[in-house]
């Protein structure tokens, strides 16, 4: 396949937990095998020159209503996995940066933040491809907490015209472009807490029943032939 000219694609990794009810197993071991299929999904970003991609790692809403058992071993997965990526010689060999967004510094425990901190402090200076994880992440207290800073600066007198550009400033974001494809895996054809609501307004959804421990580099690819066959009017 030839590289197809994608500058960013994000992706909702769902289906872990229905993944580990079918094969029996608990639902720890469906987070732990997603966590696998992830660094599978960013070699395969790298080969076909994506230069941005960006995984939904958790909601808010996945670190409170959740068990604790549960969410203890998410913070086991996420500990484990960037451990790894502090080592894996792809991120240093491709100069990658790698950016952790959302407010998983008000939940996650200390040990966990210290390798996140790491791992994002080795790889600050890099510029080739970004890899980014979006944790404690709500799309819609993004924009919320965007629109209140707006808000917070106009009433200490920063006199500044609302547009797009000044509001993408504000969001936690704003170093990134656009989403040109949006993939969602799991079988449920929808957005949740409008994860990246102002990045993927004009992007283009790939929807899959392929729970994501399953989601290999051959159907990652696929979703990008298929973003290569349509039409971006983009309203025109």
């Amino acid at each position: 396949m030839k590289s197809i000219p994608i500058s960013h694609i994000a992706i909702i990794p769902d289906g872990n937990r229905r993944w580990a009810r079918q094969q029996g197993l608990k639902p720890e071991e469906g987070h732990l095998a997603g966590f696998d299929c992830t660094k599978n999904i960013m070699l395969s970003a790298i080969e076909h020159n994506v230069a941005n991609l960006s995984f939904w790692g958790s909601s808010m809403n996945n670190l409170t209503k959740r068990s604790l058992s549960e969410v203890k071993n998410l913070y086991f997965g996420f500990k484990k996995h960037f451990t790894l990526l502090l080592e894996e010689d792809m991120v240093h060999t491709h100069k990658v940066k790698v950016n952790v967004l959302g407010k998983w510094r008000e939940y996650f425990p200390q040990d966990l933040i210290r390798v996140i901190d790491k791992l994002t402090e080795a790889t600050e200076l890099y510029d080739q491809y970004t890899m980014n994880f979006f944790l404690g992440y709500n799309g819609d207290e993004e924009m919320l907490s965007a629109i209140q800073m707006i808000v917070d600066k106009a009433s200490q007198g920063v006199n500044q015209e609302i547009n797009a550009r000044y509001l993408k400033q504000h969001l936690y974001t704003r170093d990134l472009p656009p989403v040109d494809l949006l993939i969602r895996t799991g079988g449920e054809p929808h957005n949740s807490v409008g994860f990246m609501m102002w990045d993927t307004a004009n992007s283009q959804y790939y929807f899959t029943d392929i729970c994501y421990p399953e989601f290999s580099p051959a159907e990652f690819e696929k979703a990008m032939v298929e973003y290569d066959k349509r039409e971006k009017r983009c309203g025109k």
